[in-house]
């Protein structure tokens, strides 16, 4: 009985060791069976750790082909969880724990401003209103009509012209660059046959900037790198931005005089307050996000304030906070393999968290990443990338706007815009792989709204607590919007106000008590009240 049990020994062994050459002879194969019984996940469709692509990576880019249901059920699986009503309330109870943390000790985000009024609605005149962007230059001379008369017209443009800042304008070296500014708005007031006498008392002007500066007054702060290849700060860093635009428009005999300046956030909602008082909000969502909040001061340290005179502190009560929404979210954004993929590329990944998640800077490279994935593991396009989208950022966000706002059988039209901007070498794409584009991009762009109206909710949540609401107050609360996304994307900004709503009604509110309200011309408008505002009040 031993030697036969010693024979049958044997040739298992040598039976084992067969399979083994031949395995090794056929190295894929094994590959293949090492990464399944090393990573179970692969058979559950879970993600992994990115790799190729920039980092993406599915349950099938390690080698397993998969058909394109079973990716596309992979798509939607770690897309929209995300978006569920219990995601989102933990989500924003943890924003709103990091926003609590910023209004103690962050020099970067939560920085109260010098606006510490809102409008009365009795401001009324002609007011100037400057847009400095970075690509344009907007000036307007505007009548604010007085609260009563605005319904459904914040202000009426009497005057107005935009100017490109081409190259040319952005290499004008420091105090060229505000005579540029001063020669434009000459340009523009000239002339005019209605509005303000420059003859009369200084025009009031307000300036919505949309670069940093160190404010140290509403009227005045202090320069700082523009960047985007503007060269007006050289030679001027430290210098007080509205002294240099005073000064360059007293040197063209320019009747002006400069109140007050605000970034686009704090605009925003000062526009949308002068014609309805609820407005406690603003939200920008276009390439980048923002957020501005009236807040009491009490929920301030006082480091926040930094240096401000004690007249300041007297009179405020409340003050228009500029959030910098994007930059929150850190470790607790629901993030898939394709956002990792994404910040792993990117030169500054953890600055800006939430923008990452839902601006139109990286709506279409998220879509992008899941697409090529999904060319390459379950045979979209034939398995072939189209040339112009092997490089990052190639798939705008508008192109994938346009496709969503297909909504017919055929997807004709998104099939048209996708192939004349994406062209592919070996075929025309069928109708299933628009559909899979249009179906990607629907995921990643409702998970965007959702995670929007969570920030609005945190920051909403946050004015009840220090405020003393014990829930939503009686009255219908605004929040004024504005941006590319929000104002042009298909069902973004509906979806963003059923998220709001669901989440509002789940914190003891009503349903429609938080609304998002367009705010139109809001640098123009909001610029021209606060220096309204301003004026009135010196």
């Amino acid at each position: 009985m031993q030697p036969f049990i010693a024979a049958m020994s044997k040739v298992r062994q040598a039976f084992f060791a067969a399979i083994i050459r031949s395995l090794l002879r056929t190295k894929s194969l094994l590959q293949t069976i090492l990464k399944i019984w090393i990573s179970p996940s692969l058979i559950k469709g879970e993600n992994v750790d990115a790799s190729a692509n920039g980092g993406a990576a599915t349950s099938s880019s390690n080698g397993r082909k998969i058909g394109r249901e079973e990716f596309m059920e992979i798509v939607e699986k770690a897309f929209k969880p995300s978006s569920s009503r219990e995601r989102l309330e933990e989500l924003s109870e943890g924003l709103k724990k990091q926003l609590l943390e910023s209004l103690e000790d962050n020099q970067l985000c939560m920085l109260p401003s010098y606006n510490h009024q809102l409008p009365s609605g009795d401001e009324r005149g002609n007011f100037l209103a400057l847009d400095v962007g970075g690509s344009t230059f907007r000036v307007a001379l505007i009548e604010l009509p007085g609260r009563e008369a605005a319904a459904g017209q914040e202000g009426r443009i009497l005057k107005r012209a935009t100017f490109k800042i081409n190259n040319g304008v952005k290499q004008l070296k420091g105090v060229l660059f505000f005579d540029w500014m001063a020669e434009r708005i000459e340009e523009t007031l000239s002339g005019q046959s209605e509005g303000h006498d420059m003859s009369e008392a200084p025009l009031s002007m307000g300036l919505a900037w949309s670069f940093p500066i160190e404010q140290t007054s509403l009227r005045s702060g202090l320069l700082q790198g523009m960047g985007k290849g503007f060269l007006a700060a050289h030679g001027l860093l430290g210098q007080d931005l509205g002294d240099l635009i005073q000064a360059s428009c007293s040197r063209r005999g320019l009747n002006v005089h400069l109140n007050a300046i605000v970034n686009d956030s704090s605009a925003t909602l000062l526009s949308k307050a002068y014609s309805d008082p609820t407005t406690r909000f603003a939200l920008i969502l276009g390439t980048g996000v923002n957020a501005a909040i009236h807040l009491p001061v009490h929920v301030f340290s006082p480091p926040k304030f930094g240096v401000r005179p004690e007249e300041w502190h007297a009179c405020a009560r409340h003050v228009i906070v500029n959030t910098e929404l994007s930059m929150f979210g850190t470790g607790i954004l629901p993030s898939t393999i394709w956002d990792d993929a994404l910040r792993a590329a990117h030169p500054n990944p953890t600055f800006q968290p939430l923008e990452h998640f839902v601006s139109g800077g990286y709506l279409g490279e998220i879509v992008r990443l899941v697409l090529i994935e999904g060319i390459q593991t379950a045979g979209l396009f034939g398995g072939v990338v189209p040339p112009s989208l092997t490089q990052p950022y190639t798939l705008e966000t508008e192109t994938i706007s346009y496709m969503e706002s297909d909504h017919t059988p055929t997807l004709e039209k998104a099939t048209a815009i996708f192939t004349s901007r994406h062209p592919s070498p070996s075929s025309v794409p069928c109708l299933a792989d628009i559909q899979a584009i249009h179906t990607i991009a629907s995921y990643v762009s409702v998970r965007a709204s959702a995670l929007v109206a969570t920030g609005v909710h945190a920051l909403w949540s946050l004015r009840n607590d220090a405020e003393g609401f014990q829930s939503s107050p009686g009255e219908k609360t605004l929040v004024a919007y504005n941006g590319s996304v929000l104002e042009n994307y298909p069902g973004f900004k509906g979806n963003c106000q059923r998220f709001l709503d669901g989440l509002v009604e789940g914190s003891g509110g009503v349903k429609g008590s938080v609304e998002l309200v367009y705010a139109e011309e809001s640098s123009l408008l909001g610029a021209a009240v606060a220096g309204a505002v301003a004026a009135g009040d010196s």
